[in-house]
């Protein structure tokens, strides 16, 4: 398999699968959070620094056609700042002035191309009407998928190599993420600096960890999780549970959970989990204790209670001093560490405590040598909220990607490198 680090890009034209699916603000589209563009960086500077040129391709929302507010030329400002340099824009990537821009690219130079999402091909999803029969449904689904194919040759055929750095999206076999790979050879296509090093954190996590190896496991439901979690009881020797997702494992072994999420169909899922741990001597840790509130409002009335005697009408919307303690306590004595999901309702204020919690202890145990991996949208903004990015030993990029990877799937994005 070929790496960018070994790849002389002197002369050549790298088309870049980006993820540069960023937030936008809503009246003047600026750039509200840069953080997936700079992790694109290190790649693009690269290849420019080797004498070559780059194409970029990204999506950008999830549009229904095109659409004014999901164009990539709202990004260009803040990708030529944080390159410094000029970029030029193509108004579509699958057409006569894609095609143009990219053969009159000179070395050093930076195309960005339209919203790949633009294109039904690039998923390969037909758009139909919601009044469309189930003939043309089919139909359509066989029509998308050919042209699906011309897509990504179209795309391959603008440069001389392929570089995969969108890790974000590399569970899905899309156009640019998986298709592409095949119009180049083994030599010319390869993964990022971002894909690589994510690969690398979630390897060593999964196959060369240190031990004890410590799995927090947050969010709302048990069956998000299951398949991780199931990973994970082959490797980890602790597991931690926080969440919404507690209070299906809480009432499955007779707790009182008053109004608490539940999933009631996961109640034997639940002891399930709970017998294999312990059959392959892992400790299940759950909260002993939670913070309660009379109704899912932010502003809600709150009292303490054991996580088995929720009041009725109450619910639980975070862990409590006992459960933080405990947990702390698992986490400092830990040489692995990998945090997934919240512990509680962390957007309302007033229930993030324990979700912080972990977030610093997590932090504490890198500072005394732990490798932390960080996965998930609420555990990496509990991170960036506690400003402790730089504190851990990772915050992966790819939310779905990361959880399908821990789970032991073949990314399609991956393997159309890997093979």
């Amino acid at each position: 398999m070929q790496t960018i680090d070994n790849y002389n890009f002197d002369g050549k034209r790298a088309i870049i699968r980006v993820d540069f699916n960023v937030p936008l603000n809503k009246q003047t589209f600026e750039v509200t959070d840069d953080t997936r563009i700079r992790g694109a960086l290190p790649t693009i500077n690269k290849i420019l620094s080797d004498g070559g040129s780059v194409i970029l391709m990204s999506h950008l929302g999830r549009p229904k056609g095109v659409e004014e507010k999901f164009s990539l030329k709202h990004i260009i400002g803040r990708l030529s700042e944080l390159l410094g340099k000029e970029i030029k824009f193509a108004d579509d990537c699958w057409g006569a002035v894609a095609a143009k821009m990219s053969s009159e690219l000179k070395p050093g130079e930076v195309l960005l191309l339209e919203n790949l999402r633009f294109y039904a091909e690039e998923e390969g999803k037909p758009r139909l009407p919601d009044t469309a029969t189930e003939e043309e449904k089919k139909a359509a689904k066989v029509e998308v998928k050919a042209k699906q194919l011309e897509f990504a040759k179209q795309l391959a055929s603008y440069a001389d190599v392929y570089v995969n750095d969108a890790f974000g999206t590399a569970h899905r076999a899309h156009a640019s993420t998986a298709l592409i790979a095949d119009s180049f050879s083994v030599e010319n296509k390869m993964f990022g600096f971002l894909i690589n090093s994510e690969l690398k954190a979630m390897d060593k996590v999964l196959n060369s960890n240190e031990k004890p190896f410590t799995a927090i496991m947050g969010g709302a439901k048990v069956s998000d999780k299951i398949l991780i979690i199931e990973n994970l009881l082959n490797r980890a020797q602790n597991l931690i549970i926080g969440g919404g997702m507690t209070y299906t494992f809480i009432k499955a072994q007779g707790g009182k959970i008053g109004k608490s999420l539940c999933e009631e169909d996961k109640l034997d899922l639940a002891l399930e989990i709970l017998k294999k741990a312990k059959e392959k001597g892992v400790n299940v840790y759950l909260p002993v204790d939670a913070i309660n509130a009379d109704a899912f409002d932010a502003n809600a009335n709150s009292a303490v209670s054991k996580t088995n005697e929720t009041p009725d009408g109450w619910m639980g919307l975070d862990i409590a001093d006992e459960s933080i303690k405990e947990f702390s306590e698992v986490i400092a004595n830990s040489k692995t560490v990998l945090w997934n999901g919240p512990m509680g309702v962390f957007e309302f204020e007033k229930f993030s405590k324990g979700t912080s919690a972990i977030a610093q202890a997590v932090a504490k145990a890198t500072e005394n040598g732990a490798f932390s991996l960080i996965g998930g949208g609420d555990s990496v903004a509990a991170i960036n909220k506690n400003k402790l990015a730089d504190k851990v030993s990772y915050v992966s990029t790819g939310g779905g990607a990361m959880l399908e990877y821990m789970e032991g799937k073949q990314l399609p994005g991956i393997k159309a490198i890997r093979g």
